[in-house]
Formats: C-alpha cells, structure tokens, sequence
C-alpha cells in the first residue's frame, strides 16, 4: 500500500463515518465500516513512511589491495556505493 491509496481510504471512511446517514443501507453499519477503514489507512501511511523514510539506505565501502606483478608496485582501489536492505 502507497500513501497515495492510504490517504484515500482515510478519506472514504471519514466519508462513511460521518457523512453518510446512518440506516442508509440495511443491516449494514456504514459508520464502523468508516473507522475501519480509517483504521486500516493511517495503518497503511505510518508503514509506507517508514519504508521510504532515507534512514533505511546505508554505505558500503570495499577496499582491494593488490601487487602489480610488473612493477612490484602495490595498487589500492577504494570503492563506495549505496547499498540496499
């Protein structure tokens, strides 16, 4: 679930919750439904933050060290990229 489709079920079930009267569809309460599905929409935002929040990346960084076979001369590359959970 992304933020955008979290924020729409808050507002449909702030649309059912109070906007809608109660009774409107028999045997069906369409207030509870509501506050589900409020519920189940800021769930959803508090997670979809969490997952895109930029704390989650991290760096890695490699070093080689080697000896030129020619020369003698010994070589270090260092190398940093971005790495992923």
């Amino acid at each position: 679930m992304r933020i955008g489709s979290s924020i729409f079920l808050i507002a449909l079930g702030a649309i059912l919750a109070w906007a809608i009267t109660p009774g409107l569809i028999p045997n069906v309460d369409l207030t509870l439904i509501g506050y589900i599905l409020i519920a189940v929409g800021v769930i959803g935002l508090i997670v979809s933050l969490i997952i895109a929040s930029p704390g989650r990346s991290r760096r890695v960084s490699e070093t080689r060290s080697v000896m030129d076979p020619n020369t003698g001369e010994r070589i270090t590359r260092n190398e940093s990229r971005d790495g992923q959970l």
